[in-house]
């Protein structure tokens, strides 16, 4: 190793001295020579611009002097690339050193092949990094390896024709386990650039290599493999065990990152094994100590291990359930590591543990640091609203410290309470008197707005709550939105409790939010209720003062779907930000959204042997901010290709401008009647403005129910149906133009929906729609688009753009344009799949005032895709077994019972994915019924 001298940085200011280092640099003598590439290197390193002596320094490369060539190598990397075509003169140097009898000399001249960055000479270094890829020595070809990975980020198309990355790949077999990693290193960076180009090729023989190599290399080396090995997805629950086993062993490594990175291939690999297995149990317990024995480290390396230990108790919180002591907060813990513990306490909070717990809160809610009194307060409300049995404990906790009298204690022990009056109604409001005491002490909008929303919200209990809230009323425009806001709706719901006496200020509130507020949010609202109290009071009271749901239990738990992808971020910059990759890596680089392994909804053999795909059933996640979503849509019209499809007939549906129309066309005024419904046709009540965008009703028959609206700003009609032709799901609409100006530019957007439906091309208007003239299409879709759970299932949303306007409406499609002309199961499979799922899924309705026999029933259905599979007749009773299956994979098993003269039939729905029974119901009456 070169021992650095504190004279060379400092020595050099004359102003003859490139001439000086010039002339020694030519020196005949070897130590002359040597000094002189020193004094160089430090005047590089000072920022000293040394670059006129580049072919001085390259001529110092013929040495046998390690020492002396590290140096000059140094030297040409910093500078061949403000200097390339003198670069080239060392390629021959280069080429000579990788066939040098040194090994350390051969590794030394393929990195710094690697670290130039000059494309002008890539093509010469090809070469010498082949012979180096297939040297004797291990670690020229470790060195090789990287080098490749390098090359590839300044010319992927010349390491791609050169077959470097299949020599890389055979690598992995290498006898040498540091080959083996910095292989697999090289080719996940290369992969990372490329995710698409599946270089990582895994198998079982492949990862039975890597785990050979695991016990032996370096700790760099083994986090590279177990990187490598969570991208990997075994191939049965048997294989999964085998690979838990083997890299069980590196949870008591010194380093915490090889640790962490073992935890994220345990975490994901035990997604594939069975929770009945003796091994799923002892792997469990053996995932404690390491986690645990990782906050014993700096507090640096505690906090990354915390936020990893966060992501892994909200997977998993029974690895760590009797470990909660460890988590309790030690005085010299710096306030990041105090917070964190704080929140993974409150995550393992339980029956068993919650009287050690509140025991500790409390203790913390004295502290000095108010950042960490605040959330040890919170802290107490969330466990009273995740364990029931400690609530009354928690709320006494909270008076405790209520009566302390500390401001910002106050002010959050109030926040607290008031989700503990959400999750428990009418069960602690005896300390609302107790909370009133502190109103003039509270000077926080969070805090505030709490207490407003408990006197609205029981102002029937208390006796001065008009007083109150007029107190506040006082300095209305100086407070902040929050707490307006919350004024306003307290004050209304007090008025609608106590009509007589708060007269006066509910007039007052509404004029100051209306009138005299420059906040669109709060006028309104202002507006909404002040319509809602002067037209009926009595749907007022419905809508101000109905029944709250219960708020959840963890309001802070990380999203499913995204929880899955972080999990397969363990040990990385996402586990501690919490947020994917691609969320904050910028650049060219495409990042892979990675996802545990899942079970699928069907068993495989029903799968396979039902003749189904391979997709597997899709996920629906649960409904979030619809309007955001669709008000989001890029409507941008696309290019139009080939003819439209042909023309059908439809049904009546008048388009809405949401956005337009002011305060009277969001409260309906000036809306035309519902056009009349028609057995081809469908229809439901107008109502007005954003509620046409959420309205679900309607039933759902084979021409689809959809919700239509009108207004006579935007004057465009449409009419449409749903239908399932030739395995192709097609929206056929017909558009009218009521407007005096001319439609053009039409495009369509669907929200995301229950079944990921979306438009397979554009909206094919291709020529202007003129005033009063109609236009016939047919819009191909397909089942590939975003997917969001929908209330109804079969809801759905869609913007329709045009050079005047976007317009928005909500529909309902006929959930059997979604049954795939392949769902007829196999007998067998299909009294298997009935016995296996289970009876909680089953679901039974009747169908009345059908009048045919089961062979005309049978008949009817299979033109719906709806497979009659067996028939028995019990009991002079028709038994019909059918199945059907929907475009993501989901199968739906039923049997129809139909008796001869009786016009009820009665159908027992069964399915992996229950909700989705309702639907098929309504398919099954609309069919039989039509």
């Amino acid at each position: 190793m070169l021992e650095p001298d504190p004279n060379y940085f400092s020595s050099f200011v004359c102003s003859g001295e490139i001439f000086e280092l010039k002339a020694e640099l030519n020196s005949d003598k070897k130590e002359k020579k040597k000094e002189a590439v020193k004094k160089v290197i430090a005047s590089m390193t000072v920022g000293k611009d040394v670059s006129a002596l580049f072919p001085d320094v390259v001529n110092c490369m013929q040495t046998d002097n390690l020492e002396l060539k590290k140096l000059v190598y140094l030297y040409l990397m910093n500078y061949a690339k403000s200097q390339p075509d003198m670069a080239i003169m060392a390629v021959n140097t280069f080429v000579k050193d990788c066939e040098d009898p040194n090994p350390l000399i051969r590794a030394l001249a393929v990195r710094t092949m690697g670290c130039i960055r000059v494309d002008k000479i890539t093509e010469y270094l090809c070469e010498p990094l082949r012979k180096c890829l297939k040297d004797e020595d291990p670690y020229v070809r470790k060195t090789a390896a990287v080098c490749v990975a390098k090359l590839h980020d300044i010319n992927a198309q010349l390491v791609e024709d050169q077959g470097f990355l299949d020599t890389l790949k055979d690598l992995i077999s290498d006898s040498n386990p540091m080959v083996v990693a910095n292989a697999v290193a090289a080719l996940s960076e290369i992969a990372e650039s490329h995710p698409n180009s599946n270089l990582m090729d895994l198998n079982p023989q492949t990862i039975n290599k890597l785990l050979t190599a695991l016990n032996e290399c370096t700790e760099w080396g083994q986090i590279f493999i177990l990187d490598c090995l969570a991208n990997y997805t075994p191939r049965d629950d048997r294989e999964s065990q085998s690979i838990c086993e083997r890299v069980t062993p590196r949870l008591s490594h010194a380093n915490s990152a090889v640790v962490l990175s073992a935890v994220k291939v345990l975490m994901k690999f035990m997604e594939m094994l069975p929770k009945d297995l003796d091994y799923y149990g002892t792997l469990l317990k053996k995932l404690a100590p390491p986690l645990v024995t990782l906050l014993s480290a700096e507090p640096e390396l505690q906090y990354v291990a915390l936020r990893n230990i966060n992501l892994i108790v909200q997977r998993r919180p029974e690895i760590l359930k009797h470990e909660m002591k460890v988590f309790f907060v030690k005085y010299n813990d710096p306030i990041y590591v105090k917070l964190e513990k704080l929140d993974i306490m409150i995550r393992l909070a339980s029956q068993a543990n919650i009287a050690q717990v509140l025991a500790e809160l409390k203790e913390y809610a004295t502290e000095v640091d108010v950042d960490f009194v605040r959330k040890a307060v919170r802290a107490i409300g969330r466990c009273a609203i995740k364990v029931e049995q400690s609530a009354e404990r928690c709320v006494s906790t909270l008076l405790d410290l209520i009566q302390t009298k500390v401001n910002y204690v106050v002010q959050e022990a109030i926040v607290v309470i008031k989700d503990i009056f959400r999750k428990y109604p009418n069960k602690y409001e005896s300390v609302i008197a107790t909370l009133c005491e502190n109103l003039d002490s509270l000077d926080e909008p969070e805090a505030r707005a709490a207490m407003i929303w408990i006197v609205g919200e029981y102002a029937e209990r208390i006796d001065n709550a008009d007083e109150l809230l007029e107190s506040f009323l006082e300095g209305f425009h100086d407070e902040s939105t929050q707490v307006q806001l919350q004024l306003l709706t307290a004050i209304v719901k007090l008025f609608l409790k106590k009509p007589t006496e708060t007269q006066e200020l509910v007039q007052q509130v509404l004029s100051l939010a209306t009138q005299d507020s420059d906040n669109p949010d709060l006028r309104d609202r202002g507006y909404i209720y002040w319509r809602l109290l002067s037209t009926d009071p009595v749907a007022a009271k419905e809508v101000v003062l109905a029944e709250k749901p219960l708020i959840s239990e963890e309001t802070d738990l990380i999203e499913p779907t995204l929880l899955e992808e972080l999990i397969c971020h363990i040990g990385t910059l996402a586990s501690v930000y919490h947020k994917p990759p691609s969320a904050f890596v910028e650049g060219s680089r495409g990042v892979q959204h990675k996802r545990l392994p899942g079970e699928s909804l069907e068993s495989p053999d029903t799968g396979s042997a039902a003749g189904g795909s391979d997709a597997p059933p899709a996920v629906i996640p649960s409904q979030g901010d619809l309007l955001g979503d669709l008000l989001n849509l890029d409507l941008t019209p696309p290019a139009t290709t080939g003819p439209p499809p042909p023309p059908t007939s439809g049904m009546q549906l008048g388009a809405m401008d949401l956005l337009g129309g002011g305060l009277d066309s969001l409260m309906g005024a000036g809306f035309g009647a519902a056009p009349a419904a028609s057995p081809a046709s469908f229809s439901a009540p107008v109502s007005g403005g954003l509620d046409d965008l959420f309205d679900l009703g309607g039933g759902v028959g084979m021409s689809s129910s959809w919700v239509a609206f009108k207004t006579s700003l935007s004057g465009l009609e449409i009419s449409g149906t749903f239908a399932r032709r030739a395995g192709i799901i097609q929206m056929e609409m017909t558009l009218i133009n009521k407007a005096m100006s001319v439609m053009t530019d039409f495009a369509i957007q669907f929200n995301r929906n229950s079944f990921g439906i979306a438009p397979a091309g554009p909206l094919q208007v291709l020529t202007p729609l003129s005033p009063n003239q109609t236009i016939e299409v047919a819009l191909p879709l397909n089942t590939v688009g975003p997917v969001m759970k929908m209330d109804p299932l079969n809801n759905l949303q869609v913007a329709v753009k045009n050079n005047i306007d976007v317009f928005y409406f909500s529909c309902q499609y006929p959930i059997s344009v979604l049954f795939v002309e392949d769902g007829k199961m196999e007998r067998q499979v299909f009294l298997a799949t009935w016995k296996d799922i289970p009876n909680d899924n089953e679901s039974q309705f009747q169908i009345k005032d059908c009048h045919l026999n089961s062979d005309a029933a049978s008949s009817k259905l299979q033109g719906s895709n709806i497979f009659t599979i067996a028939k028995r007749t019990v009991d002079g009773q028709d038994m019909l077994y059918q199945s059907m299956k929907l475009t993501n994979s989901i199968w739906v098993l039923a049997e129809l019972r139909v008796q001869a003269g009786n016009p009820t039939y009665t159908i027992s729905l069964k399915c992996r994915a229950p909700e989705v029974s309702q639907c098929v119901f309504q398919t099954y009456e609309a069919v039989l019924k039509n």
